[in-house]
């Protein structure tokens, strides 16, 4: 309110969202009561009683379930406060692991376990990063519901699982070092949003670009390198096969699975966005189309990311492939 919306306002960022579809209290029961997308039957049925054509109605439906979408100055002010989160939390974590032990030799989770000292700022770090995914998990709930929604709430849910469960078993060594990592790449992927939402392409595409590279060595080579390297044989070895040694990383190895998939699929966007030099429509769209003709003649992509002028847009087509933020 103080901070997001005002430097929304000076990039020229207007909060005004799509095209308000006209009032018609008929209509306007229907899709309260009845249904937002109506049938091809129901569309004959009000066609006949409005005297409107079936294509005119559609578009109303289309304009009315467009006009309770968040306009580009929520999701700038959303954007920029998770930006602000991520970043600031990330550097928390380097800063608080530049002089860990473990940080440099991992089998120093172990040793001594389970008798660690939690020091405040351990505490803090951890009681911070467990808030942040509780709230993401229910907020997702009230949010617009995308694609993802299953990926993203299994990953939310093991998250949140792995949080209460490596501090309830004081393993909070490791678990650091999980947190760090994964705030790693996040907060690159919230500036490419702000950058695009600010229509400032070839930073988005900067920013978009340094995500994935970040996103795919941290996820595919070190966490399964060096953190399911310490959990399950550097661990197995130093204290042996606690009772919920399988609990804890079949939650880790769950989230490495979950990492395959979304770097297959950014791999997938920026290899189509350089062979084709340009993206399709965005089917994670938060914003509809508001008739065939307009998806043919409009010059931009109606959906949570515009398409550049030069047609090249990977922030959009990465989220069309399914992967948005969460991670």
């Amino acid at each position: 309110r103080f901070i997001a919306k005002p430097c929304a306002i000076n990039l020229g960022i207007q909060d005004s969202g799509p095209h308000r579809a006209q009032p018609n209290a008929i209509l306007e029961k229907v899709f309260t009561s009845i249904t937002k997308s109506p049938d091809g039957k129901r569309l004959e049925g009000l066609s006949k009683q409005l005297d409107w054509d079936v294509r005119k109605i559609q578009r109303w439906f289309r304009h009315r379930r467009n006009q309770d979408k968040p306009t580009t100055l929520t999701k700038f002010c959303e954007s920029m406060w998770r930006f602000t989160f991520y970043l600031s939390i990330f550097f928390y974590g380097v800063r608080l692991l530049w002089t860990a032990p473990w940080l440099w030799d991992t089998r120093q989770c172990w040793y001594n376990y389970p008798f660690q000292p939690l020091t405040p700022s351990l505490y803090y770090y951890y009681i911070l990063e467990l808030a942040f995914y509780w709230s993401l998990m229910f907020s997702q709930f009230t949010d617009i519901k995308r694609k993802d929604f299953l990926i993203m709430f299994i990953h939310h849910f093991a998250a949140v699982g792995l949080l209460s469960f490596s501090y309830m078993n004081n393993m909070v060594r490791v678990g650091t070092l999980v947190l760090c990592l994964h705030d790693s790449s996040d907060f690159l992927l919230e500036a490419a949003k702000l950058a695009n939402y600010a229509k400032y392409q070839r930073l988005c595409d900067a920013f978009f670009m340094l995500f994935g590279v970040v996103f795919i060595v941290t996820r595919l080579g070190i966490y399964p390198f060096w953190i399911l390297n310490t959990t399950l044989f550097e661990s197995w070895e130093l204290i042996g096969p606690y009772p919920s040694w399988w609990l804890f990383n079949g939650l880790l190895v769950l989230m490495q699975v979950l990492h395959i998939i979304w770097s297959y699929l950014i791999i997938r966007t920026a290899s189509k966005a350089l062979v084709r030099g340009k993206v399709s429509k965005d089917d994670r769209s938060d914003v509809e189309s508001s008739s065939e003709e307009e998806d043919v003649t409009s010059n931009s992509t109606k959906g949570i990311f515009s398409t550049s002028s030069n047609g090249s847009n990977l922030l959009n087509s990465h989220v069309a492939t399914g992967q948005w933020t969460g991670e």
